[in-house]
């Protein structure tokens, strides 16, 4: 189904859920493909079979058989099958059930803050102390998204990639984001890691995937959100484990958490 969706124009999967997730909209299309000609053959057959010229005189009583309830018991059947041995155990997989940490910080999963404001995505880690810095909504502004106290020690080494600035992620490493918005409502969509969470003001709202394949990606964003919607983006790139060490080292002596973005 992956190679049928990258002919129709998908990108290549990039994440360990997207294969499966593929699959399964793949199956959900042939069903309704199988639907739309069934059903137009349906109708094409009762429009010949029932036309004027062959039955000139109403008939009350009609057609007796009973393929139609059969033919949607067994839709019912299939939908059912989707539902409950596919969507549901892909949901509770790639949305419900977030990686957890088991104490190494080469493996655990790394978590980044995605914040969405028009019309440009940022991004902010921990750093390598593995500690927040104080943030305050107060001090949040166009150019400071996260709000950053620039007199918080915890946050001097907090790497942050504001106002679209290009940053890197971990290949095979579990990611958990956490998104939330500085105005209006934004979508928070990767399609080749098959990814697409709402950025909602007011809220932080955690989506998780795992990166598979190391490359150049792009943020989109996928809900109008304004006159510059169509340029809204954002990029990131997958990197080994080494290179993302390397990066992610500068960028925290940067002192990019200190609150200096413009």
């Amino acid at each position: 189904m992956t190679q049928l969706l990258q002919k129709l124009g998908m990108p290549a999967p990039a994440s360990a859920h997207a294969p499966a997730l593929d699959d399964f909209v793949g199956y959900v299309h042939v069903l309704m493909l199988v639907l739309f000609v069934g059903w137009l053959a349906y109708y094409l057959l009762a429009l010949f079979r029932f036309r004027q010229s062959a039955n000139a005189k109403a008939d009350y009583v009609g057609v007796k058989s009973h393929m139609s309830t059969y033919l949607e018991i067994g839709v019912a059947v299939v939908e059912a099958v989707l539902l409950v041995g596919f969507a549901v155990p892909l949901w509770a997989r790639a949305v419900d059930e977030f990686p957890v940490a088991k104490g190494d910080p080469k493996t655990d999963p790394i978590e980044v803050q995605i914040m969405g404001q028009q019309f440009k995505w940022s991004a902010h880690y921990a750093g390598p102390d593995n500690k927040w810095g104080k943030q305050e909504i107060k001090s949040a502004s166009a150019t400071n998204p996260f709000g950053l106290d620039a007199n918080d020690a915890a946050g001097k080494d907090d790497v942050v990639c504001a106002l679209g600035e290009p940053f890197k992620l971990p290949l095979g490493r579990a990611v958990i984001c956490k998104i939330s918005s500085m105005d209006v409502i934004h979508s928070f969509k990767l399609t080749a890691m098959r990814v697409t969470q709402d950025a909602v003001p007011g809220l932080t709202i955690p989506a998780h995937f795992t990166p598979t394949k190391a490359d150049k990606y792009i943020i989109t964003c996928a809900q109008l959100c304004g006159s510059g919607h169509a340029v809204m983006r954002g990029d990131f790139e997958v990197v080994s484990q080494q290179d993302f060490d390397k990066w992610y080292a500068e960028k925290a002596k940067s002192g990019g958490g200190g609150g200096s973005f413009e």
